[in-house]
């Protein structure tokens, strides 16, 4: 019996055919709609690009980094399958169009996407993801440069260097993320000047889970942060100075023990302080001798509950959040290494699609190893974004 092949309308939705592949497992497009609806910033009448294919392209700059803004569209739609069938016309847009779609569509969408998108991956048990009974988190920040135009120097700012200032002005993210899947869970984004310790103050208390292990680095200790992130009622597992005074109160059987930490500015009598467990522990083959003495503080008092040479081997899974910053810094970006964008509405946008296309090459990547009982660190991130990027042409599109 003969078939007929479905017929694609005469003038084809964008946003139904780039709603597709990895893209879509992310952002499906009702929760697009619901985001644009919320926002005000729904398409009121009928476009080339309506705010809904807007933000699905800004996504996927992540992953053509290396092409020309109006050749990313035309990468993402040409080829695509209209429910299996026929090949999907090519959707022609100038730069300008392109540039003027995604003005209109702005930041504040993109940023609410990654606020209902972004998410802890790991199931209980899984694979590499897990202290005990406690997700393994870590926190840090980043910078990247922008584009060098006026409006992106005034609003993000300069570094300092040797001489002067750096070639381009600097956007600092700071980052949350699942050290067992390289999940970035919640993000922020500010200009230079803003320092990762007050950016945390403003974020954490939201950012964090009663089920969460939160490493960070010595650079984030403050007495006010750690009082505010440990009543979020995580674990905090941190890093702290040398010179930080933490005298031993009670020596416990693996060898830390119990001290008390002050709010030096505000607690001179030293009345009020919060009991802290202190691990002192060395590296003695690292390479930088003045780097191998580390002491860290945790909320967890207990040392049956979370022994002192866990606690230290489990510390240095913090370097994950380093890998995660490389990958969407240099691998995402490639030999593109200042954003593309020239304001700073879309230079946030550009930075929180990033952050979006990197978090679904993630999740492909976990479900494609916890199939087989792997820990997703085995996997490489840059062959799962080469699959991606070959595939995505060829998925199927959803329909109306």
């Amino acid at each position: 019996m003969a078939r007929t092949r479905k017929a694609l309308p005469a003038r084809v939705d964008t946003a139904h055919l780039i709603s597709a592949g990895v893209l879509a497992a992310v952002c499906p497009r009702p929760l697009i709609d619901e985001v644009l609806a919320e926002t005000g910033k729904a398409s009121q009448r009928e476009r080339l690009l309506p705010a809904a294919a807007v933000v699905y392209y800004v996504m996927a700059l992540a992953l053509w980094r290396e092409a020309p803004l109006e050749e990313v569209l035309r990468v993402v739609c040409e080829g695509l399958h209209w429910l299996g069938g026929g090949q999907a016309e090519a959707v022609q847009a100038s730069k300008s169009a392109i540039s003027q779609a995604r003005t209109r569509l702005g930041p504040e969408v993109m940023r609410r996407l990654a606020q209902r998108v972004l998410r802890p991956l790991a199931a209980p048990g899984a694979p590499g993801a897990w202290y005990r009974e406690r997700r393994v988190m870590a926190l840090d920040g980043s910078c990247l440069d922008v584009a060098d135009e006026q409006a992106n120097a005034q609003f993000f700012g300069y570094p300092t260097a040797v001489r002067g200032q750096s070639a381009f002005p600097q956007a600092r993210v700071l980052g949350l993320v699942e050290c067992g899947t390289h999940a970035v869970v919640a993000a922020d984004i500010a200009p230079y000047a803003r320092s990762e310790k007050a950016m945390a103050a403003q974020v954490l208390p939201d950012w964090l889970r009663k089920d969460m292990l939160l490493l960070a680095d010595r650079g984030f200790y403050s007495f006010k942060l750690w009082q505010l992130a440990s009543g979020s009622g995580a674990a905090l597992l941190w890093r702290v100075s040398a010179t930080l005074k933490l005298p031993a109160q009670q020596v416990l059987g693996d060898g830390s023990y119990l001290s008390t930490v002050y709010d030096s500015s505000a607690d001179s009598a030293r009345r009020h302080g919060t009991t802290v467990r202190v691990i002192e522990y060395a590296l003695h083959h690292s390479a930088t001798p003045t780097e191998n003495s580390y002491r860290l503080i945790t909320t967890v008092l207990d040392a049956d509950q979370a022994p002192g040479l866990e606690l230290a081997a489990l510390y240095h899974e913090r370097w994950e959040i380093e890998s995660v910053f490389d990958e969407f810094k240099t691998h995402l970006r490639g030999a593109s290494t200042v954003l593309r964008s020239k304001t700073p509405d879309l230079v946030q946008q550009e930075l929180w699609g990033l952050l979006l296309a990197h978090f679904a090459v993630r999740q492909l990547m976990a479900q494609a190893a916890w199939q087989q009982q792997l820990d997703p660190d085995r996997l490489s991130f840059m062959h799962a974004v080469r699959v991606i990027k070959r595939k995505m042409p060829q998925a199927a599109a959803v329909p109306p």
